[in-house]
């Protein structure tokens, strides 16, 4: 991981691929090419794959305002698979910030985080009742953001779903993509 006062700290990871000082090199400088000014880059993680003839980039990026962008490329070449994820993360990042631009609203600096779990099922067999075991556990910070707010920043993610505290209501709400490519929206009721 390089870390500089300057510059966020780029974490550059491989997936059946070594990475070199040259690849790390290029990708930081790439990460750091990205002169907007914001979101602000806090850190970002760059994972590169090598699959047969697919190479893929991914990057995520941790910003200030707790504003995660994902991004992922897949080409023929590592180099422009990398040079295809930066263009997208830039196009996102400018996206972000003229929606934000044009509906700015004072917030509170209120975070709470929630636990995010990952279930994949086991087989179950038809005598015996097993468990569903929890493989992976993220937190994730949960800061009030109105519904456009979340829409906006699960349309910059990859993920199929955002939970975040409305800050309109106060209570939590889950968003999630539909097939049709809108969105919908989960709201308790207390009944």
């Amino acid at each position: 991981m390089i870390t500089t006062n300057a510059h966020p700290a780029v974490k550059v990871t491989g997936r059946h691929l070594q990475i070199t000082d040259a690849i790390s090199d290029y990708c930081t400088r790439k990460i750091e090419g990205l002169h907007l000014d914001y979101p602000k880059i806090i850190e970002a993680h760059v994972i590169l794959e090598v699959e047969k003839y697919r190479h893929s980039a991914e990057v995520v990026l941790v910003c200030s305002n707790h504003i995660t962008i994902e991004a992922c490329e897949e080409t023929n070449d590592m180099y422009a698979a990398i040079d295809a994820v930066t263009d997208k993360v830039q196009r996102q990042m400018r996206k972000y910030k003229t929606r934000l631009m044009r509906k700015h609203r004072p917030r509170k600096d209120i975070v709470q985080h929630l636990e995010e779990q990952v279930l994949h099922p086991e087989p179950v067999e038809e005598d015996n009742h097993h468990e569903h075991a929890v493989v992976r556990t993220e937190r994730l910070p949960m800061k009030p953001m109105f519904v456009d707010e979340a829409v906006l920043q699960l349309e910059m993610s990859h993920r199929q779903f955002l939970v975040f505290l409305n800050a309109r209501s106060a209570r939590m709400n889950v968003l999630y993509r539909r097939k049709s490519g809108d969105f919908g929206l989960i709201e308790p009721t207390a009944n």
